[in-house]
């Protein structure tokens, strides 16, 4: 059955479009800015590199390893702990000049006559430079076809005009994301990577569940504008999308102060998305398909040639 649009306790939304849009265009300039001119801290799975592992007796201080290769010439060593606090990881950017082999034996002499106990060297790996561009290459073109196959899905399911507001959307939360962490300085590893690729997925789910319900309502409303249908939607839609963002955070945060170095940039990289693709699924998708001109005749179900005589008694 049809119904008017409801005016009660309906959130104005696309009223703030237009602010939204200049938020969002300054964010997205100063990350696309920095990405350009900065570019992005890549850690050795892209970069190459020397991994070193080592076994303590007993548990040390890991800003006392980090002091120790400090002071031997090592100040950009990554150190954390794996699997105990008796093992730890040491990475490693490579050196010019110097081979992997001599790297890893310097590291392990300089721990070795500064720990107390026995240091046992557990293993050695060498990333080399051409495996890390390899990486950055095939990460790249994970995205863009995430992206294009997100393309595709929404135009089959709802309509082109959602579509490319749902890649806008997505290009528009990756961006600022990777924007993020070039400004930062923050390392982006394969592990950040990868929450890049979550944060795609996370934020084209809020962005499905609003336009569903925006298809539902231009078919139900029976009086209103574009604007007016997608404001009742995204009220309608609201607590669901606040509840699930605020659950995933929860998480997240936990995991973040929690989790321990290994994965802090990916917990971090995480909670920016969610942040950024919840407002992205109200205010970037949304507005992006009324500016397109969506109305109510693109979304209602094409009828059969002779549909209406043969329901005619």
């Amino acid at each position: 059955m049809r119904q008017l649009i409801p005016t009660n306790r309906t959130i104005d939304f696309m009223g703030q479009r237009k602010l939204a849009m200049v938020i969002s265009g300054i964010l997205l300039v100063i990350s696309v800015a920095s990405l350009v001119i900065r570019g992005l801290a890549f850690g050795i799975d892209f970069t190459g590199g020397t991994l070193v592992e080592v076994g303590y007796e007993q548990e040390v201080p890991l800003d006392q390893v980090r002091k120790v290769l400090a002071e031997n010439g090592f100040g950009d060593a990554q150190v954390q702990q794996f699997g105990t606090p008796r093992d730890l990881l040491i990475r490693l950017a490579p050196r010019e000049g110097v081979k992997s082999a001599e790297i890893s034996d310097q590291v392990y002499r300089a721990l070795r006559k500064a720990a107390n106990g026995k240091v046992e060297l557990r293993r050695v790996e060498f990333v080399g430079p051409q495996v890390g561009d390899e990486l950055t290459e095939d990460g790249a073109l994970a995205v863009l076809v995430a992206l294009m196959a997100i393309l595709m899905y929404v135009a089959v399911r709802f309509e082109w005009r959602f579509a490319v507001g749902s890649v806008v959307a997505l290009v528009h939360d990756v961006t600022i994301t990777l924007g993020f962490f070039s400004i930062t300085g923050l390392e982006f590893d394969l592990t950040v990577l990868a929450a890049v690729l979550a944060v795609i997925g996370y934020s084209l789910n809020d962005t499905i569940v609003v336009f569903d319900r925006i298809r539902e309502n231009f078919r139900k409303i029976r009086k209103g504008s574009p604007a007016e249908v997608i404001n009742v939607s995204i009220t309608q839609t609201l607590s669901r999308t606040i509840i699930t963002s605020f659950t995933t955070l929860l998480v997240l945060i936990a995991l973040f102060f929690l989790g321990g170095e290994i994965i802090h940039n990916f917990s971090l990289a995480l909670i920016l998305g969610v942040l950024v693709g919840t407002y992205s699924s109200i205010y970037v998708a949304s507005a992006a398909a009324l500016t397109l001109g969506v109305s109510k005749a693109d979304l209602m179900p094409v009828q059969k040639e002779g549909a209406r005589i043969d329901d005619m008694p």
